[in-house]
C-alpha cells in the first residue's frame, strides 16, 4: 500500500481547518490503496519520511518564516534522507496572519535541496480560511494521494 505522510504544525483553529481539509482530500473515497499517515512536525521522524511515497507539509507563517516546529522537522531529517528521497512528490499549505511568502520560499528551498518534486500548487491563506482555500487544501490532499495511488 502506498503511504502519504502529512507533516504539520497546527497551533491554531485556522491551521486546523486547513489540515482537516487536506486529510479529507487525501482520504477521498475515490482514492484507494493509500494509507494516510499524520504526524505533528515535532514528532515526525526519519523512518516516517523514508517510508513515505509522497508528503504534504503544513505550517503557519511565523514572522515571515515557517514555524520553528517545521524547521525542527527539516533539521532532524535533512541529511539522513538526502540521498534516498530524491524525487519524492510533495505539497505545501501555509497559513499566515500577514504574509506567507517567506515561509513558502523557505520550505521550497529546503525541499529543492532534498530533491523533492512539487506535485501540486502551494496553498496559501491569510486570516480566517475561506471556502476556496479549504477546497484548495482538499484538492492538495487528493492530488498527492492520487499521485501515488
Amino acid at each position: 500500500m502506498a503511504r502519504l505522510l502529512i507533516v504539520h504544525h497546527t497551533p491554531s483553529p485556522a491551521t486546523a481547518e486547513l489540515f482537516d481539509a487536506v486529510v479529507n482530500g487525501a482520504s477521498d473515497p475515490q482514492i484507494t490503496g493509500v494509507e494516510v499517515v499524520r504526524r505533528p512536525a515535532l514528532g515526525a521522524t526519519v523512518p516516517d519520511v523514508l517510508s513515505a511515497d509522497a508528503i504534504v507539509l503544513g505550517t503557519p507563517a511565523n514572522i515571515g518564516y515557517m514555524s520553528g516546529a517545521m524547521k525542527h522537522f527539516f533539521d532532524q531529517i535533512y541529511y539522513p534522507v538526502l540521498d534516498t528521497t530524491k524525487g519524492l512528490p510533495y505539497g505545501l499549505y501555509v497559513h499566515g496572519n500577514l504574509g506567507t511568502e517567506g515561509a513558502v520560499k523557505a520550505v521550497h528551498d529546503i525541499a529543492t535541496g532534498l530533491g523533492w518534486e512539487a506535485a501540486s500548487p502551494v496553498v496559501t491563506t491569510t486570516g480566517q480560511p475561506e471556502a476556496k482555500e479549504l477546497e484548495a487544501c482538499y484538492e492538495l490532499g487528493a492530488v498527492l494521494a492520487a499521485t501515488i495511488m
